[in-house]
């Protein structure tokens, strides 16, 4: 078949989406909108007519009027129908329910089974703990599960004296093996699911896959428990670097001092917006609150809290004296350390409002009163720069180390703005534990029986869980993920757009003479590698929607069964093992075991190339290929 002008613009935009997506400094969701909004301007003015397959269907059937136009209009408003896509509505609604078993502390149980296991026996509880990983990851979304495991398996390593990142990297890649066993395993398996079912497949269910998924995630489990620790280098772990604290002392104003007159937001702005100042007290003892327009004057002292080497360049800069306990420190009146600060990791994501931009420009230090303490790139600490780590501007997968206070640390947490690992994990505990769990097992049967689609039961059990107080309706927002939303849907328009256009059947056609003459199972093989490359590289949601239609396509050309096809896409967009970006809980366990890019491609290419020769083996023979 030969494309015509909107097949070829179609293609030429799937080309565009795929480079966005790989640009670290666009937010995904910006890359996601630049996508919906090209493809809407392009369909309003220049609309697309294309044959109706339902229409076709009833004149064929002599059910309509067998001389009636099938031919339908394609305009921009149908690009917008992913916004109520029962997929999306789906992932939206398993967020929730997610957040509620994370609220409520349901999974804390786990984490205090396996800390007790651990302790009896070292070796069986790690193969217990990934298979335990897998298993959950089948029904639960894995980022609260990695979030839960991260501090347990630290501890332990760090107890055991054995090195964290032999254990972090293998429990993050169970819950993704885990999570390829069922519809609701991943968001992206729903996406799948669903697209292929408005392709006319007959729909997929719950455990269809199971089976094939399973037995692969056995295999990987092997190798992440008996092979991955021996491939990976042992690094210290950031968050038990004692190499970084945060002291408490006073900044005096002395009658000579150039801060006397000066307003508090002038003597921040010498410090290059670095210094928090927590209380300024006046000579006479009165406390003032510290808001920008305060006046500085003599004899004023001013609270601070931070690293030794910054309060010493704050004393300097603002041209003040520092004090502790009422003494000036020198060698023989040390700083005080703040035991009241904790240290955390900020990970920067997709969804960071960091992304691209400089801790000064989005004013962070003074909006959310976190004191900088280093900045994390590809396993390379940035201490200092020429000016400040304040004006670095950050990139998708930096770890910030930042310090403050625990209500601070909470507050911060509370935005879900940001992704966050800090040393202690504490999961609320609640009496509403088994309450959410019995809602989530609800959904899960209900869904796997057939007797209401998992948007429906998914969608009622949020609602069960915010009448039963599990969650609040502020819960529910926090819990909803922009970046997702959006690639779910402009990757449902462009899927939509390169079916209705063919392109869709022009790429499977290509594919197919590309591998002329070999049998269905070398090109199904090839297009779980395909698909495995494109998962690493750019969004897995993204890549599983443009490769379900051409899947299909390449299936109807061979005439074979296109339900193996279609899990091909599946796995394949699954398999995001090799790089740190391709999954947010990678840039998790990059961050708790102080990973390398070259790390994950150590232990991530020979698990990709396993996961790809057994899906190659058993869909075959599943499938009767």
């Amino acid at each position: 078949m030969t494309p015509d002008a909107h097949a070829i613009a179609v293609m030429g935009l799937t080309v565009f989406a795929l480079f966005l997506f790989t640009r670290d400094r666009i937010p995904l969701q910006t890359s996601a909108l630049i996508i919906l909004c090209l493809l809407a301007i392009g369909f309003e003015f220049f609309p697309y007519q294309y044959s109706d397959p339902k229409l076709e269907t009833l004149t064929k059937l002599h059910t309509i009027d067998p001389t009636l136009n099938t031919m339908v209009d394609f305009r921009a408003i149908n690009l917008f129908h992913g916004f109520g896509h029962e997929a999306l509505i789906a992932v939206c609604a398993l967020m929730i329910m997610g957040s509620g078993l994370v609220k409520t502390g349901a999974l804390e149980p786990v984490g205090d089974s396996l800390t007790k296991l651990w302790k009896w026996s070292p070796a069986l509880s790690f193969l217990a703990t990934l298979l335990l990983t897998g298993l959950l990851s089948a029904f639960i979304n894995n980022t609260p599960i990695v979030v839960l495991l991260i501090p347990i398996l630290v501890s332990v390593a760090l107890r055991t004296q054995s090195s964290p990142s032999a254990l972090l990297m293998p429990m993050g890649f169970a819950s993704l093996l885990g999570g390829m066993a069922t519809t609701i395993g991943t968001s992206t398996n729903l996406l799948v699911i669903s697209v292929a079912a408005e392709l006319g497949l007959k729909e997929i269910g719950m455990f269809d896959f199971f089976v094939p998924a399973m037995l692969s995630a056995v295999i990987g489990i092997a190798f992440l428990s008996l092979v991955a620790p021996k491939l990976l280098p042992k690094r210290e772990v950031p968050m038990n670097s004692t190499s970084t604290r945060v002291f408490t002392a006073h900044l005096v104003v002395q009658a000579n001092s150039p801060a006397v007159g000066k307003t508090l937001s002038e003597l921040i702005a010498l410090t290059n917006d670095e210094i928090i100042i927590d209380k300024v007290r006046r000579s006479n003892g009165s406390v003032v609150m510290p808001l920008s327009d305060v006046v500085i004057r003599e004899g004023d002292k001013l609270l601070v809290h931070d690293t030794p080497d910054k309060l010493k360049s704050y004393e300097t800069a603002t041209g003040t004296a520092l004090y502790a306990k009422n003494r000036i420190v020198d060698a023989d009146h040390p700083l005080e350390d703040d035991e009241d600060h904790q240290v955390i990791e900020i990970i920067i994501d997709q969804r960071s409002p960091l992304l691209g931009r400089t801790l000064q420009s989005t004013h962070f230090i003074e909006t959310y009163r976190m004191i900088t303490l280093a900045v994390h790139r590809r396993g390379n600490q940035i201490k200092e720069m020429p000016r400040g780590l304040g004006n670095l501007p950050l990139e998708l997968g930096d770890i910030l180390l930042a310090q403050g206070k625990r209500e601070d640390i909470n507050t911060l947490k509370s935005l879900h703005e940001f992704l966050i690992l800090d040393s202690v994990m504490d999961l609320p505990t609640s009496k509403k534990a088994p309450m959410a769990l019995g809602v989530m097992a609800t959904v899960i049967i209900v869904a796997a029986l057939g007797i209401l689609p998992i948007a429906v039961s998914a969608v009622v059990g949020s609602l069960v869980m915010l009448m039963c107080r599990c969650l609040t309706w502020n819960d529910i927002s926090r819990s909803l993920s922009v970046p997702v939303i959006m690639i779910v849907v402009s990757s449902l328009a462009l899927g939509k757009a390169m079916t209705i256009t063919q392109s869709s059947d022009f790429i499977a056609d290509q594919f197919v003479n590309l591998t002329s003459g070999a049998s269905p199972i070398v090109i199904l093989s090839g297009l779980i590698m395909l698909m495995a490359i494109f998962t690493n590289i750019v969004s897995n949601n993204a890549a599983a929607v443009i490769g379900t239609p051409i899947a299909v396509s390449i299936a109807q050309s061979l005439g074979v069964n296109p339900e193996p096809f279609v899990l091909a896409v599946l796995f394949g967009a699954n398999m995001s093992y090799a790089t740190p970006m391709a999954y947010k809980t990678n840039l998790l366990i990059m961050s708790a075991g102080n990973y390398t890019f070259s790390d994950f491609m150590r232990v991530g290419i020979p698990l990709t190339l396993l996961m790809w020769l057994c899906y190659t083996l058993l869909l075959p023979m599943i499938y009767n290929l």
